[in-house]
This record gives C-alpha cells, sequence and structure tokens, in this order.
C-alpha cells in the first residue's frame, strides 16, 4: 500500500519521468537549490548503472570530488569503486519538475560501510561533509538533507536501540553547523530484505524521527528490492526510493511545489500542481491514508 501510495503521488505531480534524449550542455546558475545526501552505501547508491542514468537532467548538478559543478549523472558519489545508481537524482528530477525554472545542487557525501557512530559531529565524515556544504554554499541555499543510513547499525542490541537520540543530536548540531535550523530532513527506511538482528528496531527508531524532530519527514522501503546481495537496493529499486524521497519533502515542505522560485518570471505553478500539492498534504499521513 505504501509503495502504491509513493507512486501514485509521484506520477500525479509528473515527477518521476525520464527524458528520452541527453540534455545540451548547461550553464551552471548561481542560484541553486543544495540537497546534502549523506550516509551510507544505499544513499551513495549501487544500482547498476544503465542507459538512462547517464542522461543528465536539465537544471540538476552535482558537486564533483574537485568541488566542481557539472550536470548530474550516475553515479554520483565516488566513495567506492563500486558506486552505482542512487535516490538523488530522482529525487533532483522530482524538485525541478514540480518547480519549473529551479535549479537543483546534489552534494554527494554519503560514505558506504559507515556507523552512525562515525558520523557524529566533530568525525572526519561530519566534517567532510560540511566542508562540501560550504563550499556549494558558495553557489545557493541548502533547502534538503537527505539521510540513508542504519545497517551498520542493526546487528548490536544497543545501538540500534539508541539510534533515534543518536541522530537526532547529530542532525541538530549539522542544522547549527550549516546556518540553517529549519531546513527539511528525509530519512529512508532500510530494505525488507536485510537480514540483521535488529533491523525492525532501527527502522522503528528511523520511523519515530519525525515526532522527535520539526521538519524531518521518512521515505519508506516497503516492497523495495535488492542487487541480490541481501543488502542493496537495485537501480530500479532506488529510483523509486528517490521518488519517495521527494514524496516526503513536500510533506514538510509544500511550498516547494506552491511557490515559485525567485527571479524565474512566473506568477505561480499550473493547476495540475497545485492540485497535486494540496492533495498530498490533505491525504498524507507519515506513511499512508
Amino acid at each position: 500500500m505504501r509503495r502504491a501510495v509513493f507512486s501514485i503521488l509521484c506520477g500525479i505531480v509528473l515527477l518521476c519521468g525520464v527524458s528520452s534524449m541527453p540534455a545540451l550542455a548547461q550553464e551552471v546558475p548561481g542560484d541553486l537549490s543544495l540537497v546534502l545526501l549523506i550516509g551510507q552505501s544505499n544513499m551513495s547508491g549501487r544500482g547498476m548503472i544503465e542507459p538512462q542514468d547517464k542522461i543528465p537532467i536539465p537544471g540538476v548538478f552535482m558537486l564533483t570530488a574537485a568541488s566542481q559543478w557539472v550536470p548530474a549523472v550516475d553515479p554520483l558519489h565516488w566513495d567506492k569503486p563500486e558506486a552505482g545508481v542512487g535516490p538523488g537524482r530522482e529525487f533532483a528530477r522530482a524538485l525541478v519538475k514540480a518547480r519549473p525554472g529551479a535549479r537543483v545542487g546534489l552534494i554527494p557525501a554519503a560514505v558506504g560501510g559507515t556507523s552512525l557512530e562515525r558520523w557524529r559531529p566533530g568525525g572526519e565524515l561530519y566534517n567532510q561533509a560540511l566542508a562540501r556544504l560550504r563550499v556549494a554554499r558558495k553557489s545557493g541555499k541548502l533547502v534538503a538533507i537527505l539521510w540513508h543510513q542504519g545497517e551498520a547499525d542493526s546487528s548490536r542490541a544497543e545501538l540500534s536501540a539508541s539510534y533515534a537520540a543518536r541522530w537526532v543530536a547529530m542532525m541538530k548540531q549539522l542544522r547549527a553547523d550549516a546556518g540553517a535550523p529549519n531546513v527539511p530532513i528525509v530519512a529512508g527506511e532500510l530494505g525488507e530484505f536485510l537480514q540483521r538482528q535488529y533491523v525492525s528496531v532501527v527502522d522503528e527508531q528511523i520511523d519515530s524521527l519525525p515526532r522527535l524532530l520539526d521538519h524531518v519527514a521518512v521515505a519508506p522501503a516497503k516492497g523495495l528490492t535488492d542487487r541480490g546481495d541481501g543488502l542493496h537496493f537495485d537501480a530500479a529499486s532506488q529510483r523509486e526510493l528517490g521518488c519517495r524521497y521527494a514524496a516526503a519533502f513536500f510533506t514538510i515542505a509544500p511550498n516547494w511545489i506552491l511557490a515559485p522560485p525567485r527571479n524565474s518570471g512566473l506568477k505561480g505553478v499550473g493547476r495540475t500542481e497545485r492540485a497535486s500539492a494540496k492533495w498530498a498534504m490533505g491525504r498524507f499521513e507519515r506513511y499512508g491514508f
């Protein structure tokens, strides 16, 4: 049911279509809406790359390892040689479809195999992500943080039981350090296929996050499939997951759909988008209807 709900939402708002032709080279604007991608391997992506994943999306850019803005194509990350399709591009596609004229800058900073402890404030991964964000902010404003992590914390009882409290403390500090105290954050559930002793506990902790911290939503993983390793989402599921992240984001940032970007020359979005936003905001409650 949850999978159908999110697929319908993404389809109604016309968010997740894939262009059939490569985009022309794009000039990088200086008013990007920035999205920070953090967590472990299912955020960086391990889905098998297909030709469609190499087609740039007009208006969507990524910050490279050399801190250069280029059209966003998979793999967005470079944390491991096997980096592949993740949820980032489909999330960004949804944003530019929902707000014509917007330009989205993805900031890849996830690292596979990492525990929540390694993302603690002041730690190496936290500092690396914050440094990349500070570089990116020269070109725009942070509008969202996407988080997917928890597999590494699902094998020990004490780590799984304390997950939410540790995550909230980390995100509060990240918001403060980023100078964005109310920036929307979307966390993703773990794959149903994950076979670890405390995976259900971690998922319960993740599901509780919107009740513990304002402007937080959760993207469900119900029905998504793995690539055959029992750990990583396959490419199709990663694209769907990106769409679910977007649907969750719109519930805590409805103005993204309702308001045109600054200096766009647009008076407002179309009737379809407005109706879709009203439907989403009125009917979506955490995971169901």
